[in-house]
């Protein structure tokens, strides 16, 4: 049902054009919004309209209007007025009510579609037929963006995304929990796959600009039929979760960059335990030592530069070469060698998988 709000602001819009004071009521008798406190209307009046056969009525100096949505009967308007103009008013009102509710019904009908789609709950031939029928187009590049944030602040990102996409009548944002939101956004005929990423930031930009909470924005893929809108959906959600795990510093994640960490994620937990059990035996990667660690992490960044990792870790170049040394007794692994140190690489970042997973399960 439309809002009480909404309702109210309509009559109080109509009471300042006409000049008449009016009140709407539920087929139960509750006054739920008026122009005026002391209207003379009584419950039993509302009920006995509602009940009659009668589309108008004039009861004790009132004019009652009934109000329809698809021949169903919704509300009972009520008009005061001295004025001959009075059934006009009255007529004019209901005729606004009811638009409205033809409005709120198709929002609420887009809505509910958007997300049934989203979630594969849709056959194909209802696809088309439905969104036909709510004047969806079914041809054009969409892709799906999924904004969360960490809840620890009052922002509400469902609201403030709507505010930011208030002027587009072909983007749809629907609320999945209280935390994400999920944005299907219809491209621009010259927008690339590059301008994906300035679009993620310019909306994290102007949601949080007032929140103290940490957003984070994913997206998927761009996709050029409706029926598509759930995978770019799907991707989206995977980019959200494998960010979380490998790209913890970056708040735009984008499906297409997720490199051998999407197909980390996808992996089984015990072929994981396998996995790690051959390459390190015993051994546990807490063993390591702060200094290794580092060592590691730099080495890797510099593209297993020993002259470039010695010289931005602030050690001689024997030094970062004995660490190497004893990081191969250990683990039977040279990370000088490029096969050595991708498989190294795979191994910490199955390790950070299955961490990430064992905290899910608390």
């Amino acid at each position: 049902m439309i809002s009480n709000l909404i309702l109210q602001d309509t009559v109080n819009g109509i009471r300042s054009i006409t000049k008449a004071d009016l009140c709407i009521a539920e087929l139960d008798g509750k006054v739920i919004a008026t122009t005026k406190d002391d209207m003379p209307v009584k419950k039993a009046d509302i009920l006995n309209f509602a009940e009659s056969k009668a589309d108008t009525q004039e009861i004790a100096g009132c004019h009652y209007f009934k109000v329809y949505d698809d021949y169903q009967l919704e509300y009972i308007l009520v008009v005061e007025s001295d004025g001959e103009d009075v059934t006009v008013v009255g007529k004019m009102a209901a005729f606004q009510i009811k638009n409205l509710l033809i409005a709120y019904k198709e929002h609420f009908d887009k809505d509910n579609f958007i997300k049934n789609l989203l979630l594969d709950n849709l056959l194909l031939v209802d696809i088309y037929s439905r969104a036909k029928k709510l004047h969806i187009a079914t041809d054009v590049r969409r892709v799906v963006y999924i904004l969360e944030s960490d809840g620890k602040g009052d922002f509400s990102s469902l609201e403030e995304v709507k505010n930011y996409f208030s002027a587009s009548k072909t983007d749809f944002i629907t609320a999945v929990d209280e935390k994400s939101t999920i944005i299907v956004r219809e491209l621009a005929p010259g927008e690339k796959t590059e301008d994906l990423s300035k679009t993620a930031r310019a909306i994290i930009s102007a949601v949080s600009r007032d929140s103290k909470d940490q957003i984070r924005i994913a997206y998927g893929n761009i996709v050029s039929e409706i029926k598509e809108v759930s995978r770019s959906y799907k991707e989206a959600r995977m980019a959200l979760d494998v960010g979380k795990i490998f790209f913890e510093d970056s708040d735009v994640i984008a499906y297409s960059q997720l490199g051998i960490g999407r197909l980390i994620y996808q992996l089984p937990i015990p072929l994981c335990k396998m996995f790690i059990r051959e390459i390190f035996a015993n051994k546990s990667l807490d063993e390591f030592d702060e200094a290794t660690i580092q060592t590691i992490g730099k080495f890797f960044e510099n593209n297993l530069n020993v002259s470039e990792t010695s010289r931005q870790l602030y050690i001689h170049r024997n030094t970062l070469v004995y660490r190497l040394d004893k990081l191969q007794k250990s683990t039977g692994l040279d990370l000088r060698v490029f096969e050595d140190a991708i498989t190294f690489k795979i191994a910490l970042m199955v390790v950070r998988y299955m961490k990430y997973m064992e905290t899910l399960d608390y």
